[in-house]
């Protein structure tokens, strides 16, 4: 399970992630990232941790299939949590085909996702 720390609950941080952020769209998923807007250098102010939320509609399947994906990209942020620069806010947005895939699947999305949001992967 995701920690506490790093889940994103708040409408204002979905919105600030998807409208001002990098997008990197999959076909299971859309990931939208930004980037932690704190300066780490300024003195007294503490670096928040990067944080996660999902976004997993009826277009998905219904309420099982949906609480299995939310599970699912749960699980496997909480491994990817690490490698996000610290602040950043991260929306992973589920597409229909997302309640049919495995669980091998959505990780190579999500990875391959990330490393492009990241600076790692290719346009």
């Amino acid at each position: 399970m995701l920690p506490t720390e790093h889940r994103l609950r708040r409408r204002e941080d979905f919105a600030t992630a998807v409208r001002r952020g990098r997008r990197a769209g999959r076909p299971l998923l859309v990931v939208h990232l930004r980037s932690g807007s704190t300066d780490p250098h300024v003195p007294g102010e503490s670096v928040p941790p990067p944080r996660a939320g999902f976004v997993v509609s009826k277009a998905v399947g219904g309420a099982v299939v949906r609480n299995t994906v939310k599970r699912r990209l749960r699980h496997l942020m909480r491994d990817r949590v690490a490698q996000l620069p610290p602040g950043s806010l991260v929306v992973v947005r589920a597409l229909p085909g997302a309640g049919d895939a495995s669980h091998a699947q959505l990780a190579r999305d999500l990875d391959a996702a990330l490393q492009r949001l990241l600076g790692g992967g290719a346009r």
